[in-house]
């Protein structure tokens, strides 16, 4: 039997005959369900319309998508202690598996957030490794597998040099990831959407809901600077191919979170 996928959110769900009758992603606030309603697909059926692309940003850094459902972009970060996949896309074909094993394979994934747990599973099996999710979002996990390893708490150690925080905001286990070795020593951290990137590429901005336009609070926005202001980077990367922070990337989440509480507050002067 398939392992069906959700067309709009990529969410593979268990074994079944039939498809699910929704997506339980899909239905919840901070995601939708499309106007054509409901679709599904399978990993066999996705390899004959989709194939992933790479772009290599640094070396040890290279971006994965096929621009499926919400068409995020997942990242190989090559690290000193071992490679790590951060977030996940629905798309797993040969070139893909061939192409990081010849790399190293994997020592682990993490990921930032349910919406882009994806396919996690059959990534884990391809390359033998745990996947690493912080516990307050495992009701979401909508396929559970042997890899999957909860974790708890505001931090978690990888190795050296590799650190998942948990920021919260758009999910309560909302989780970014830092690598103090990349940017040449100057530090890194891969944020998925719990930090996101602007579309001027000049600012950060958070929300609840990116699709629904469901705010945080200011107590969760500030929490997200307060966890990650023990950290160095210099580099953000966001959930799209285009969306980095290129430089300054702390000074620029600083000035991010105290745009956004004054905006809330309406204490902005313009």
């Amino acid at each position: 039997m398939p392992f069906y996928i959700c067309t709009a959110c990529g969410t593979q769900y268990p074994e079944s005959a039939r498809p699910p009758e929704q997506c339980v992603i899909c239905e919840e606030e901070r995601q939708y369900v499309p106007p054509r309603g409901q679709t599904w697909t399978t990993l066999s059926e996705l390899s004959q319309s989709h194939m992933n692309s790479f772009h290599e940003y640094d070396t040890g850094l290279i971006g994965i998508s096929a621009g499926f459902a919400i068409g995020q972009r997942a990242l190989l970060v090559r690290t000193e202690g071992g490679n790590i996949l951060w977030d996940c896309v629905s798309t797993l074909d040969a070139a893909t598996v061939s192409m990081i094993k010849g790399l190293g394979g994997l020592k682990a994934i993490a990921i930032s957030h349910p919406h882009f747990y994806t396919t996690m599973n059959e990534w884990a099996v391809a390359f033998r490794c745990p996947i690493h999710l912080n516990t307050a979002d495992q009701d979401w996990i909508m396929r559970k597998g042997e890899a999957v390893k909860l974790w708890e708490g505001d931090t978690l150690k990888l190795w050296d040099g590799v650190t998942l925080v948990r920021c919260g905001g758009h999910f309560p286990g909302g989780t970014v990831m830092h690598w103090a070795g990349g940017a040449g020593g100057r530090g890194i951290v891969c944020a998925g959407d719990i930090l996101t990137v602007a579309t001027d590429r000049k600012w950060l901005s958070f929300m609840r809901s990116y699709p629904n336009f469901i705010p945080l609070s200011v107590r969760e926005v500030e929490h997200i600077g307060k966890a990650l202001a023990p950290f160095k980077f210099d580099i953000i990367y966001g959930h799209y191919f285009d969306r980095v922070i290129a430089k300054d990337a702390k000074r620029v989440l600083e000035k991010s979170v105290a745009r956004y509480v004054a905006a809330i507050n309406g204490t902005r002067g313009y």
